[in-house]
């Protein structure tokens, strides 16, 4: 059998056509809305696609869900009236405990990069609108992530078995 590592096949070509899609939609929210943070989102898409055709969805869905406990735990960490180092390290140990107990260890990268997108702040906007903001866009990247995951996966099947018929 021939070594795969180098060469062109139907995982590797499948995720580069779903980062591409991805990617694509998320930079067109981002040219059609400037006044609004969405490169998070096209981050966000990033994270939540899977290179793997198998258990692509699972995957997914996982990314997902760390995603969100990541977004959701930084929503919760502004909140905090103490410096943003500490509401990071807070945040981190959070969402990584959720992880645990949710059993999504394998994923819980994703969460700490979600939870640090929220939370951080740059110099200029120093409110906790931007988190929300923020919480929103990785929120819509989870889902467009989703749903381009999604659709190619179904298109994908319906090929190979159109090819084995």
């Amino acid at each position: 059998m021939a070594d795969r590592r180098y060469g062109l096949d139907m995982d590797m070509v499948l995720y580069i056509i779903r980062c591409t899609i991805g990617f694509l939609i998320g930079y067109a929210l981002y040219l059609a809305f400037p006044q609004f943070e969405l490169y998070w989102t096209m981050i966000s898409i990033l994270l939540v696609l899977s290179p793997e055709l198998k258990d692509s969805s699972r995957l997914t869905v996982e990314r997902v869900k760390s995603n969100l406990i990541g977004s959701s735990v930084g929503l919760l960490c502004v909140l905090l009236p103490v410096p943003e180092v500490a509401m990071m390290v807070l945040g981190i140990a959070v969402s990584i405990i959720i992880c645990h107990y949710f059993k999504l260890m394998n994923v819980a990268r994703t969460a700490v990069v979600a939870l640090v997108i929220v939370v951080i702040h740059e110099q200029e906007t120093m409110t906790n609108w931007a988190a929300v903001e923020r919480f929103l866009c990785v929120t819509l990247g989870c889902l467009i992530g989703y749903a381009v995951s999604g659709t190619t996966s179904f298109l994908s099947d319906k090929l190979r078995r159109k090819q084995t018929s």
